[in-house]
């Protein structure tokens, strides 16, 4: 008897490096991880990137999408593609937020999210 493999049962640092690929990949801007372990129980990292157009951040995200759906039978839930200015992705342990640089200025998670130490080693 062969057992089956399940596809979406990714360790979270697995899903965040294959993330992380995939938007080096389609040329996000100014990614970066948070760490949310012991902060939140929504996920385990955060990922805030940009794309340079509203057309570039929702093929970066379209493309994420299908990508872990192709390569790890992983359903991800997608909101804001069709605005393009800010696209929020939430693939279980991982959640991807991908802005417009003005929009992702104006809304600064990373300030949320990140210890002042962490904030500091950004700028």
């Amino acid at each position: 008897m062969t057992s089956r493999i399940d596809r979406t049962a990714l360790e979270p640092e697995t899903l965040l490096a294959h993330i992380l690929a995939s938007l080096d990949d389609d040329k996000a801007e100014d990614v970066v991880q948070i760490d949310l372990r012991g902060k939140s129980e929504m996920a385990d990292f955060m990922i805030i990137c940009s794309g340079r157009s509203s057309r570039q951040v929702a093929a970066i995200s379209e493309k994420l999408v299908d990508r872990l759906k192709q390569d790890h039978g992983r359903s991800s839930k997608i909101e804001g593609k069709d605005g393009g200015d800010w696209v929020l992705i939430d693939t279980g342990d991982v959640i991807v937020h991908v802005f417009r640089p003005e929009v992702r200025e104006f809304y600064q998670l990373e300030k949320m999210w990140l210890s002042s130490d962490e904030a500091s080693k950004r700028a």
